[in-house]
């Protein structure tokens, strides 16, 4: 009698992945605790302390600016992290290290919420340590597996979005509270604490990690700068990317310009429930949460049984396009606000809604396309170079606040100008997109030995 084969074990996420998802939630709560209330606080306390009318947009822009300025260094120094990870350090050690100072620069902002110098060096502190781990987290993630389970990388990615959504979403509510009823000090202390227990929790699963050693800084630079697959990776990688900073500029809007808007809405979402400008921003990370494993686990699958191949490339494009219908929205909200309105911010929960219909959409496309496009010297700098789509973008915005705010060649684009621009410069965006993908060939490499 033949001997019966057993059926192969179906492939297990890595044992490390608990310990990834649990820091991501707690760094993204401390991250995300600070932005939510940094807009109005920095309106409030140093740019128009008393309230004048005649100084409100003035302050409001001035504010944006600062903000916009803070993320985009905090993004631009991925890049760095990534390659003292790749070729240096490792991923684990700039992980923690960085998470030690990330913990700093949070305590600098509580100790110094009245005085506008030293909230600046904490703002600094905090871009420096968000920024130098942020490629290697999500490279790390990949480095955790292989050819057997390489199929579940998808879905850890879509866990991983749901991490940052779900740290998201507490901040959100806790800490505007905080600031109303307890003042900066503590509101931007918590965050502090989050971020503490961010730092254990990845420290917490060291023996579980799959550590890729560095490659060294000559053989990184010889794979990076010498002909072959490495250059070939970049470059197909570059050409992707230099599309999605518009993607981000639509989207860091929602955490700075449409939270300001927010404060001249009637905010009153049923009788007797008001929440505060700040935590409108909730409707669309908790749209995102219930997305996010719907597309992952439903709408794609689906597709792919009746035999429409979604390639990333595609994800991607369709996420660009529902973006800008968001900010059409609030386009319209921002119309009515300029002649004197104060409309509903119902319509400003259905502009969260759908643009983080779109962003979802192409931030787990893109983080996966980063990770899994690059060889093996070169994931953290690819996610790396994700990331600093996200910091041009705020680069973008900082200099086009700035123009607004000192009356320069950009201050036409105030008001609902300013949403019908970011609507039109997507339209451009995503028609040349569309026109370079189809011409792009992937290339795969996936697990702790793809070269």
């Amino acid at each position: 009698m033949p001997t019966a084969v057993p059926p192969p074990a179906a492939p297990a996420f890595p044992r490390a992945l608990p310990f990834i998802i649990g820091s991501e939630v707690a760094e993204r709560f401390s991250y995300y605790g600070m932005l939510t209330i940094l807009p109005t606080f920095l309106v409030a306390q140093f740019f128009n302390p008393t309230h004048s009318g005649a100084l409100t947009a003035g302050a409001e822009a001035r504010a944006n600016e600062l903000v916009h300025s803070f993320s985009a260094l905090g993004y631009a120094l991925p890049v760095v992290g990534a390659l003292l990870a790749d070729w240096v350090l490792g991923k684990y050690r700039v992980i923690l290290y960085l998470s030690i100072l990330y913990c700093g620069g949070h305590a600098l902002l509580a100790a110094f919420s009245h005085d506008l110098p030293g909230f600046r060096l904490g703002l600094l502190v905090v871009a420096v340590g968000m920024g130098g781990i942020k490629s290697s987290v999500t490279a790390n993630l990949g480095d955790q597996f292989t050819p057997a389970n390489a199929a579940l990388l998808p879905k850890a990615y879509g866990w991983f979005q749901m991490a940052i959504d779900v740290g998201a979403a507490g901040a959100t509510v806790l800490t505007p509270l905080l600031y109303k009823h307890f003042g900066p000090a503590v509101a931007f202390g918590v965050p502090g604490l989050l971020m503490a227990t961010a730092a254990f929790t990845f420290w917490a699963g060291r023996r579980r990690y799959v550590r890729v050693p560095p490659t060294g800084l000559r053989a990184g630079l010889r794979q990076t700068l010498g002909p072959g697959e490495g250059r070939a990776a970049l470059r197909r990688i570059g050409a992707v990317f230099a599309f999605v900073p518009v993607l981000w500029m639509l989207n860091e809007q929602s955490s700075s310009e449409w939270v300001l808007q927010a404060t001249h809405l009637n905010r009153e979402l049923w009788p007797g429930f008001t929440p505060l400008a700040e935590q409108l921003q909730l409707a669309g990370i908790v749209f995102g949460i219930g997305l996010n494993p719907l597309l992952t686990y439903g709408v794609y699958p689906a597709l792919a049984r009746r035999g429409l191949r979604v390639t990333p490339l595609r994800r991607m494009g369709a996420g660009m396009v529902v973006a800008a219908l968001g900010v059409a929205i609030v386009g319209g909200v921002q119309r009515s606000v300029d002649a004197g309105g104060h409309p509903s911010a119902w319509w400003q929960v259905l502009a969260y809604c759908v643009l983080v219909a779109g962003v979802i959409t192409v931030a787990i496309t893109g983080l996966e396309y980063a990770y899994t496009h690059a060889p093996r010297a070169l994931k953290s700098l690819t996610t790396a170079l994700w990331v600093l789509t996200i910091a041009v973008a705020n680069f973008g915005l900082s200099l086009l606040n700035g123009s607004i705010a000192r009356g320069g060649w950009l201050a036409g684009l105030h008001g609902a100008n300013f949403y019908w621009f970011s609507v039109a410069l997507m339209a451009v965006n995503v028609t040349l997109f569309a026109l370079v993908a189809r011409r792009l060939r992937e290339e795969v490499y996936v697990g702790p030995t793809a070269s």
